[in-house]
């Protein structure tokens, strides 16, 4: 069993305590501090006028009430991100005190029913509440740019209102409770001159980041890639498949060797994402067959801890810090 770099893995709330609360929201990060996480994750995009808030995408008709709102009906519109067409609402034509009028909604209804009845009370929080809240805890923050790269096409880059929100905070060494993570990689390595913060590229197990078309991210899991990514990076936070690769009847597999491939080169490990309904889980910690059955994420994520990862991406913050300590 490889051991973690610094001692012991680290819990952060994907979201916050998305399993239980709509995710990104106060109430949500809220639970997860409750709850024993030792960071919370919001996604970052911008709003027109330049400030960073919390959202799953820029497009926000899956996690608001925003289609409701008749005031707004005219604002949507589709556009291409990351090479994607989306159709809906977007962020970045709304002003954040327009968005503050809108109120958050539950993204996985059909598997997290019970978080509807949480639907339409809270807000939209910024990048600076959430950081007051850490702050009033004492937990850490671990933000992700959200389509660095597309921001910065029109005209609003994610890196100087992050870092400077961030150094009002006090975060500017490296020990500071703070990891910056992107899937995509010339703002990771814009970033690495500018702060001494830790920053973790983010892999998923197929495809390429959306600004490095030459590049795939099973290219930057090998250990000659992990190599390259340790020159600007300070670990990474991999799909779980890169891992533990699940066989072909869908339990866990053998794990590879990313573990200990990135531990060589002082890279910490974060894989992505724990979720306690059945959907998300290996055959063998299903709980039966309706998908949003509770099933055995602890197991699933015991398993994960075994091969010396650095810290965990789940949905389900008391469930990961149950399994940490056992």
């Amino acid at each position: 069993m490889e051991k973690p770099l610094n001692g012991q893995a680290i819990i952060i709330a994907h979201r916050g305590a998305s399993g239980e609360r709509p995710e990104h929201t106060i109430a949500s990060y809220t639970l997860a501090i409750e709850q024993g996480a030792d960071y919370i994750e919001p996604d970052l995009v911008l709003t027109k006028d330049g400030v960073l808030v919390a959202r799953h995408e820029n497009e926000i008709s899956e996690t608001t009430n925003i289609a409701e709102k008749r005031e707004f009906a005219d604002r949507k519109t589709s556009k291409t991100i990351d090479g994607e067409k989306m159709t809906g609402w977007f962020t970045e034509d709304f002003t954040l005190d327009e968005l503050k009028t809108l109120r958050a909604k539950e993204r996985l209804p059909q598997l997290r029913k019970d978080n509807m009845a949480f639907d339409r009370q809270f807000e939209i929080p910024t990048f600076e509440e959430i950081l007051t809240l850490a702050k009033a805890h004492n937990v850490g923050v671990y933000p992700e740019t959200k389509h660095p790269s597309y921001f910065a096409s029109i005209g609003l880059p994610h890196e100087a209102p992050l870092l400077a929100l961030l150094t009002r905070f006090g975060h500017v060494t490296k020990d500071a409770p703070i990891f910056i993570q992107s899937f995509e990689v010339e703002n990771l390595k814009a970033l690495r001159p500018k702060t001494k913060l830790r920053l973790i590229q983010l892999m998923d197990d197929t495809g390429s980041p959306a600004d490095r078309s030459d590049l795939t991210y099973s290219q930057m899991a090998t250990a000659e890639g992990l190599k390259i990514v340790a020159t600007y990076a300070d670990g990474v936070g991999p799909n779980k498949a890169m891992v533990i690769p699940r066989t072909m009847i869908g339990n866990l597999g053998t794990p590879t060797t990313l573990v200990a491939d990135a531990h060589k080169v002082g890279l910490a490990v974060h894989p992505w994402t724990f979720r306690r309904e059945n959907y998300f889980l290996p055959l063998a910690q299903k709980s039966g067959i309706d998908p949003r059955g509770i099933g055995d994420v602890e197991a699933e994520m015991k398993a994960f801890l075994a091969t010396g990862i650095d810290g965990i991406f789940s949905d389900n913050v008391a469930e990961a810090v149950s399994a940490r300590g056992q």
